[in-house]
């Protein structure tokens, strides 16, 4: 599709096809098997033991599933990200800290040097991420910017063909197990206007000064390391530079838009998960000489949580057409992701009542999914956040 011209931008959104064809249904089943056989039944251990589940890591990469939609030159399968969305709402479904492994090491690890890296860059990095050999991770969020992505203090200063990174980042996902780490840093402190300041690199798994924190005690998606990342003169090539100095912010924001179609389809899976179970056990649950699921109080409760998740669905698969067309979805992936994530605590909070005391105690899977829900709301961008993307892009057509 020609995206420069207009026309055919706008018979790109108003003409989605979300079919899968034959190829692509027969990956979904491969992946269905994984999750349902290999993964589902891990996900109580790797909850409680809070263990990197590095085997089904594994597996993942041989199955091609690390790399699914990224370019085939590349060691990747190809594949569309209507797919790559299908695909983490299914692993999610099975184990929501499983899901987040390719979600992370696609989306964010290698997406931006997809986006904006040098073909050297590309045949560099990439491949390995498509194997599941080395996993990336992107750090932006410091302890005084998470919100505004433009307040990072991490600073790069050029000296010859290097540039000497120093700072902190927090609250990264898969830090210390991923071995590529995309890096906001301010490399033009004086500019007025914060957007032109940053400029990004990929800094590389035990570059000397390059440490990591301990990995933190998590509410939910307890198997998936969320640590510190510190930078203590870390010396990097300027090879390792993600586009010119100041296309930072842009390269930030445009990972983040394809970022949080990731994060609508993980909590999809997990309201879907929530829904299953709570259906599985309500035709099981009798109160009152009948199975609770013949009451009309739960059965609008069932309606409503069915709804919400396919609603929530079609606008994290939208989003995911539009970026897949190369189209602009800032928009559409935050409605996804604002969508999807409050339906899915939403969903598990109405599920864990639905299992009443039983929903409450660990041996069921409903309290488990409440948790794993919360950091969807959070995560790549607050509810809140996508709320002023929203708002902005609308108001910014009605001005034009």
């Amino acid at each position: 599709m020609n995206t420069t011209d207009p026309q055919a931008a706008k018979r790109g959104r108003d003409e989605i096809n979300l079919q899968l064809n034959e190829t692509e249904r027969e990956i979904m089943q491969v992946i269905r098997d994984f999750a349902r056989n290999e993964v589902k039944p891990r996900a109580a251990e790797i909850d409680a033991t809070a263990k990197f589940p590095e085997d089904l890591v594994k597996k993942m990469g041989e199955l091609g599933l690390m790399g699914l939609p990224l370019p085939e030159e590349y060691g990747g399968l190809g594949q569309s990200y209507i797919l790559f969305a299908l695909m983490i709402e299914e692993l999610c479904a099975a184990c929501a800290t499983t899901g987040l492994v390719p979600d992370v090491n696609i989306s964010l690890g290698a997406e931006p040097i997809l986006m904006f890296g040098t073909e050297e860059q590309k045949q560099r990095w990439l491949p390995q991420m498509c194997s599941g050999e080395k996993l990336g991770a992107l750090a932006i969020t410091e302890p005084g910017a998470g919100s505004d992505a433009a307040g990072i203090k991490t600073t790069a200063v050029r000296d010859g063909d290097e540039y000497v990174i120093n700072g902190s980042k927090v609250f990264i996902t898969l830090g210390g197990v991923a071995e590529t780490y995309v890096t906001s840093t301010v490399t033009n402190p004086e500019l007025k206007d914060k957007h032109r300041h940053m400029t990004d690199f990929v800094v590389e798994k035990g570059t000397p000064g390059l440490s990591f924190g301990q990995p933190m005690h998590k509410m939910g998606i307890t198997g998936s390391p969320t640590v510190e990342v510190f930078y203590d003169n870390v010396r990097v090539p300027v090879s390792h530079r993600l586009g010119e100095e100041g296309d930072g912010f842009k390269i930030t924001m445009d990972t983040l838009d394809a970022g949080r179609i990731g994060v609508a389809a993980q909590a999809v899976g997990i309201a879907r998960s929530a829904l299953e179970d709570c259906l599985e056990y309500a035709t099981q649950r009798k109160q009152f000489g009948s199975a609770i699921t013949s009451f009309e109080g739960i059965q609008f409760m069932l309606a409503d949580m069915a709804t919400a998740i396919d609603a929530a669905r079609l606008l994290t698969l939208r989003a995911a057409y539009l970026h897949n067309q190369g189209l602009p979805c800032a928009r559409e992936s935050s409605m996804a992701k604002l969508f999807a994530g409050d339906t899915a605590m939403k969903v598990t909070t109405d599920a864990l009542q639905i299992f009443g005391g039983y929903g409450y105690i660990k041996e069921y899977p409903a309290e488990r999914h409440m948790r794993d829900a919360k950091i969807t709301q959070i995560y790549e961008g607050t509810q809140q956040i996508q709320r002023l993307v929203i708002a902005r892009d609308l108001l910014k057509k009605l001005r034009a």
